[in-house]
């Protein structure tokens, strides 16, 4: 194996690593804004939760 053959091997790797690391960005990116909606909704289901027990005491 030629150097120019090494060379270009090397150079796949390098590419075949950099395209797992940038789907493994969009992953987590996408993860990390699911998450934040997931506890949105639980603070806001908490918020109604509390307002309804509230309401029912406030009579």
């Amino acid at each position: 194996m030629g150097m120019k053959d090494q060379f270009q091997e090397k150079s796949e790797q390098f590419q075949q690593q950099a395209r797992q690391r940038a789907q493994q960005g969009k992953e987590q990116l996408q993860n990390r804004g699911r998450r934040r909606d997931e506890d949105t909704d639980e603070q806001r289901r908490r918020r109604e939760s509390e307002e309804r027990f509230d309401q029912d005491y406030d009579v």
